[in-house]
Formats: C-alpha cells, structure tokens, sequence
C-alpha cells in the first residue's frame, strides 16, 4: 500500500508540473537575424555576434538566434527593412538609405560635415528619433540607431586632394544624401548596395567610392583602390551614414515579459552608442589594411576642408527645403539634429 500510494503521490506531482515545464518550454524562442553584411566583415564578427551570444546568455539561453549574414535567407539588401517589418525574418540590421527618400527625417545625419565621433552622433540619432521622429520606424519594434565613423574617399588610379580632383571620378554612395554630395562634389554619382562595390570596381563600372576605414577589408576595397583621401578630424567628417537594427513588431509582442525584458535591455541608446563606438574602433585595422599595401593616404587639412564645406553646404539647403514640402520644420529638424551631436559630443569621448 505504502508504495502504491508513494507511486500516486508521485505521479500526481508529476502531472501538476508538467503543464509549468511544459509552458517554460514554450518561452523559449529562436530569432532569425538577417543582414547583408559579409561572415567575416567587423560588423559581423565585432557587434552582430557579441550582441546576439549577450542577449542568449543574459536570457539564459531561452533566447536563441539563427544568424545569416550575406543576405543567406534571400533578397536583396534593399529588402531587409521589409522582411524585418512582414516577418519574414526577426531581426534585421540595414542601412535606411537603402531605401531611398523612405525614411526623410533621419536623413539629417546624412548630411555632409556633421556627425563628430561615432559613439556620440549615435546617441543623438537615437534621441533626434525617439523626439522629433517617433513614428519614422513605426512598422517595427527598433532596437538600436547608430552611425559609422568619418567617410573616406576611395579612388583606383586618381588621387582625390581637392575638389577639382573629383571631376570625371564615377563615385559609389551609400544613401540619397552622399549620392547627392558626390554630384556637388563634381563626381558621377552611382547608387548601389554595399556588397555590390567589389565587383563594380574590378569592372570599372565606378572609379571609387565612399565608405569608412572599417568596411574597406570586407569588401577589398584596399585591393581595388591605390588613394585615399581622409579628413582631418579638426576640419569635420565629410559624412556618415545611419543604420537601424529592428525587429517584427508581432514577434517582439509575443515574447514573454522576462525575455521581452532581456530585448529592452539590449536596445536604446547605450546599445545604438556601443554599435556606434565599436564601428569607428574597427577603423584603425581597416586603414592599416590600405597602407601595408602601400597606397597613397591622403589628409584633407582643416583649410582644404572649407572648400568641401561651402561646396556641400547646397545639400543641406535643399535637405531642409525637401523636409519643408513634405510638412515638416526642415530647420528645426537640422538644427535639433546639430545641437543633440553637439550635447552628446561633449559628455563623450570620442
């Protein structure tokens, strides 16, 4: 008897815990992060992976990740917002620009001259869009806003020193406000995804490109191209370029509260700065990669500068002209933009 009921008090025990294990287990779940970024790029290997193997330890494992880098799950680089936005994926990391004129507001960082360090003009990315465009990414749950650190030119056999040195150059630009600098400039502008410039470059299709230090092993960049033209950082950044990591809306909400937790943890401003600071640490070895070829590396002093500034200065007018028509305080816009860069520059150290 003393067994049998041992037996039945047992069993019951074990029915009545089954259904919490059972609902623990149903916690658990695999996100799927998609990007256009290369395996073995610094984007990949120094802040896509570090940030999922955080988020599944501080989860204690019951957040998991598939991770495809390279476009593995399909589609173009131009469709990653989409896939993020319809589910069709999780998690996705991108550039805005890739999708031009879509996302205006945030354009602001685009423009030429006026990002500072990478870490601070990220936490101000993130600020400008939580109060001055809330809704601009509104199709998705976002994660973190970050920007890369100072654009370079890169050119095949042209030295770029000056203004006049970009006639006739066929330049890759990254979004719809570098890709109108490059007009200005003197160049022909060509748009195109990022894991597109390899090849372009080895047919001649372009000339040169625009992109920072960090990138420019991953895509051979250093191989492709002999001069590199790069601002003092005294005179300012000739541009930068705005990246958002999202997440479907409906996968986040379906999280339960701890891991939604976990998520929040891992988003905001201290994230999107961490990305942003991590990204321009990568540019030292990236810039290392060009001159242990030998090539010509270039500084555009404070003074040679000004002459890019004026030049550039038209984009910014018909930025805020552009925002203007489309009913926003284009001014206002900029001008929060410039004062939160200036606000978190002086609390950073770049």
């Amino acid at each position: 008897m003393i067994k049998r009921r041992t037996l039945l008090k047992t069993g019951a025990a074990a029915a009545l815990a089954a259904p919490a294990l059972s609902g623990l287990a149903q916690q658990a779940v695999t996100l799927k992060f998609h990007t256009f970024m290369s395996p073995t790029s610094n984007v990949w290997l120094g802040m896509h992976k570090p940030w999922m193997d955080k988020v599944e330890k501080e989860s204690a494992g019951r957040i998991k990740f598939e991770a495809y880098p390279a476009m593995q799950l399909g589609g173009t680089p131009v469709q990653l917002y989409d896939q993020a936005k319809d589910g069709v994926v999780d998690i996705v990391w991108t550039l805005p620009g890739n999708n031009a004129g879509r996302f205006p507001r945030i354009e602001a960082f685009e423009l030429p001259f006026i990002m500072s360090n990478a870490e601070a003009t990220s936490k101000a990315y993130w600020e400008y869009v939580q109060t001055m465009a809330p809704d601009e990414f509104k199709d998705t749950q976002v994660l973190a806003l970050h920007v890369h650190g100072p654009g370079v030119i890169h050119t095949v056999d042209k030295p770029v020193r000056s203004i006049a040195d970009m006639r006739g150059l066929k330049m890759r630009a990254p979004t719809r406000q570098v890709t109108k600098l490059m007009g200005i400039l003197g160049a022909t502008p060509v748009g195109m995804p990022l894991p597109a410039i390899t090849d372009a470059l080895s047919k001649g299709t372009i000339t040169g490109c625009v992109i920072p230090w960090e990138v420019v092993p991953s895509v051979k960049v250093n191989e492709l191209t002999k001069f590199h033209a790069e601002f003092d950082p005294a005179g300012g950044s000739l541009y930068t370029t705005t990246f958002v990591m999202a997440m479907n809306k409906a996968k986040y909400n379906s999280l339960a509260p701890d891991l939604k937790k976990v998520i929040d943890n891992n988003s905001g401003m201290a994230t999107s700065a961490w990305l942003g600071k991590v990204q321009q640490g990568n540019d030292v070895p990236g810039r290392k990669t060009a001159s242990d070829r030998g090539n010509t590396i270039y500084t555009v002093s404070p003074v040679e500068a000004q002459e890019f500034r004026r030049k550039s200065r038209s984009v910014e007018v018909e930025w805020v002209e552009d925002m203007n028509k489309k009913g926003f305080d284009g001014k206002k816009l900029l001008d929060t933009a410039r004062a939160l860069i200036e606000k978190h520059t002086k609390t950073t150290k770049a």
